[in-house]
């Protein structure tokens, strides 16, 4: 077997073609875990105000246990091992590698799910579920253009147009004429995107929360519910509190990548404050630095970033020309409290074809890692239901 490095990783195979897919095999050299280490050793840490918690962000004593258990106890191999569990693959689409799992179901009948991680995230999110889904579905998980092991991007334009192109795209290389999207975060607004694109081929998109908003339309704050007041006046505070991973990345994302691209603490603080506003529990320590080393061995924490500037997800942005165009799939929703994405019913209705809304008590933006039972129960039940 011949192997080959991309940015830091082994894969399997002679020069790609663009239409060839190979196999994949995740192997880190030696040289850059111990680089790692030695980053790790040497940090400077920041001084810090007493007493104020996560009001300024990540507090320096949890992030110093969070680069201890980097140091001295997370198990890199067991990680690299549990990815290497799946078969994975290279292809090249639109000039852009692209690396993704998939895991055909032993049943040939099953439908194939199309799954898109968001922000921060990548296919090590769906660990816990690929097992139960794969008894009812054919599944492909890439990674984004421009995050983790599909490597950085090269070019401005990769937004949630070309993105679901690509998707589809792959999917008619892996021969799967017709199929089942499924999304979380901006994964949501691409997953949507393919069955804009094409809802001939989709027959049905499953999303852990939905981005939708008011659009001043008379009316349509009336007899609101308490709980929807809730996700209005959440949404104000996610604008004043908390859109600051957004803000920058989408309007400063080459500065931001050079202390993301120099030191592994700064990607580890910039991602664990994300996991802990966005979940609903602490997310397990070794699951998050699983998440970072994938990013930071493949040096794409910049790259991810640009894609802030791509793709508006808020009514707010002006950078980009848009237009929400009617989708005309079947659609479920699980809302999942903590969500970052908390939609409103009747707002999701406007433009999307919403046959399913599951509300629950548990949960946040990372469903399959968080509630993966709960995600599990939810996308097999709706998809079944289509069938």
């Amino acid at each position: 077997m011949l192997y080959g490095t991309l940015y830091g990783v082994a894969y399997q195979g002679e020069i790609m073609t663009s239409l060839d897919i190979r196999p994949f095999h995740l192997e880190i050299a030696q040289t850059d875990l111990d680089d790692l280490h030695a980053r790790l050793d040497r940090v400077r840490w920041p001084d810090e105000v007493p007493g104020l918690g996560w009001r300024y962000g990540v507090p320096l004593a949890h992030l110093k246990h969070l680069v201890e258990h980097w140091r001295t106890e997370y198990d890199w191999p067991a990680a690299q091992a549990a990815l290497n569990r799946h078969d994975q693959f290279l292809t090249e689409i639109d000039g852009q590698r692209v690396h993704f799992l998939h895991v055909r179901s032993a049943r040939p009948d099953a439908l194939p799910l199309l799954i898109t991680h968001g922000w921060p995230s990548s296919p090590a999110e769906y660990l816990d579920v690929i097992e139960p889904l794969s008894r009812d579905f054919h599944l492909v998980i890439p990674s984004l253009p421009g995050f983790g092991l599909s490597g950085p991007t090269h070019e401005t334009g990769w937004g949630s147009t070309r993105v679901a192109r690509a998707w589809l795209e792959l999917m008619t290389r892996l021969g799967y004429a017709r199929f089942g999207v499924q999304g979380g975060d901006w994964g949501t607004w691409i997953s949507r995107e393919v069955g804009v694109l094409a809802p001939e081929r989709v027959a049905g998109m499953h999303g852990n929360g939905i981005i939708c908003f008011p659009i001043g339309a008379p009316g349509e704050l009336d007899d609101l519910s308490e709980a929807e007041r809730e996700r209005l006046a959440f949404r104000e505070r996610y604008m004043t509190e908390q859109y600051g991973y957004k803000l920058i990345q989408s309007t400063r994302p080459q500065t931001f990548a050079y202390g993301m691209a120099d030191s592994p603490v700064a990607l580890l603080a910039w991602f664990a404050g994300v996991y802990h506003e966005w979940s609903d529990a602490e997310i397990d320590t070794d699951r998050l630095l699983t998440t970072v080393m994938l990013y930071w061995l493949t040096n794409t924490a910049g790259s991810a970033a640009r894609s802030f500037v791509e793709t508006p997800d808020t009514d707010q942005d002006t950078s980009v020309e848009w237009e929400l165009k009617p989708a005309t799939v079947p659609t479920s929703i699980s809302v999942f409290p903590k969500d970052i994405l908390r939609p409103i019913r009747r707002f999701a209705e406007r433009d999307n074809n919403i046959v399913g809304w599951v509300e629950h008590e548990r949960g946040g933006t990372f469903a399959a890692l968080e509630v993966p039972e709960t995600f599990v129960t939810d996308v097999r039940a709706f998809f079944t239901g289509l069938s």
